[in-house]
């Protein structure tokens, strides 16, 4: 579906990345990327459902991937909202191999990042994030009264420096490292919730869904 956007001169799409499990998606993952949108001035938001997380290596109650990633395109239908797994298509396990393989792939696409303020924390165990950081502009999804930018981790403590108070719909002419705190409506739904009230959901998951994935 990219392949008219690959011409020298097309504009450029903003497109933000959303990565994670989705096991299984949710409305908090809809409302996340529809406000994020909004406030970044997006015209896409790709969810790349991973074929398996690194940090979660073992998890017993985690999908197929056919299963979440079913999920995803339904939670996802009726907008801009492109769930994919490409990343098993590019044959990447890390963030950092997707997003320099994706600007790579796409280069009429602008990319931001986008995640919630939870894993700021966590970030540091990420392979190479300082370079992830380096290559693209990351959007953090935050509570009130929470940024997650002052944690005592790592990796918060590097890169609270480069959060920037401008306009979130400037982001496309700021050069990585830099952030954008996104205050979004909280949702107190999770994933976890979800499989812990419905433990066989990925049974019924695998249906046809129309929407194509990004790739």
């Amino acid at each position: 579906m990219d392949r008219a956007w690959q011409r020298p001169g097309a504009p450029l799409i903003r497109t933000g990345l959303l990565g994670g499990s989705f096991n299984p998606a949710h409305r908090a993952h809809r409302s996340i990327s529809l406000a994020a949108m909004e406030q970044l001035g997006l015209d896409e938001m790709w969810w790349l459902v991973s074929p398996g997380n690194p940090l979660k290596t073992g998890a017993k109650d985690m999908a197929p991937l056919a299963a979440r990633l079913a999920s995803a395109r339904r939670v996802a239908r009726h907008s801009p909202i492109r769930a994919s797994a490409i990343e098993a298509k590019l044959g990447t396990r890390y963030t950092v191999d997707t997003v320099r393989k994706l600007i790579q792939r796409y280069p009429n696409r602008r990319f931001v990042w986008v995640m919630g303020a939870d894993i700021v924390a966590e970030m540091h165990r990420w392979k190479d994030w300082r370079r992830l950081a380096r290559s693209i502009v990351i959007a953090v999804a935050v509570r009130p009264g929470y940024s997650g930018m002052a944690s005592a981790s790592p990796a918060a403590a590097w890169l609270r420096r480069f959060v920037r108070t401008a306009g979130g719909k400037d982001w496309t002419r700021w050069r990585p490292p830099a952030l954008v705190l996104l205050h979004l409506p909280p949702d107190p739904i999770s994933a976890t919730e979800l499989r812990r009230a419905d433990p066989d959901w990925y049974a019924r998951a695998v249906t046809p869904i129309s929407t194509p994935p990004p790739a």
